[in-house]
């Protein structure tokens, strides 16, 4: 499993406990781990990495909470700067809607698809100012 893509540690013990009992299966994990094939921090790594174009920090730190990553590590992982996540903001926007809302629905619409995709308010209220501008 983990030759195909990284895995966290909860989502292995899920998968994998099918296949055997639980202490034989975290003993197994402990290997992976001090042998370095197994690693949340990587995991979650890949996955900010893999998914960051198209998805706020607040989807990502959801997804990543639903997979068993601790918050240290989820913290560690995103980016820091609310610049980025207005630049991923403004991208996600501009290849969904391209225009400018012209009235509340449609500034309705678009601000619901922004946060749905995660984005925080002010972001949101930032990019869609911007763009009526």
């Amino acid at each position: 499993m983990l030759a195909r893509r990284e895995h966290s540690r909860a989502e292995l013990t899920r998968k994998l406990s099918a296949d055997g009992t639980r202490e034989d299966i975290q003993t197994m994990l402990d290997q992976l781990e001090q042998t370095g094939l197994l690693s949340d921090a990587r995991f979650a790594e890949a996955y900010v990495s893999s998914r960051a174009a198209r998805a706020g920090n607040a989807k990502l730190r959801h997804s990543l909470r639903a997979r068993g990553v601790a918050e240290a590590v989820i913290a560690a992982a995103l980016p820091a700067d609310s610049d980025s996540e207005l630049e991923r903001a403004c991208e996600v926007w501009r290849r969904k809607f391209g225009a400018a809302p012209v009235d509340r629905v449609d500034y309705a619409r678009q601000a619901r698809f922004l946060q749905q995709r995660g984005f925080a308010a002010d972001t949101i209220r930032r990019v869609l100012k911007e763009m009526a501008e």
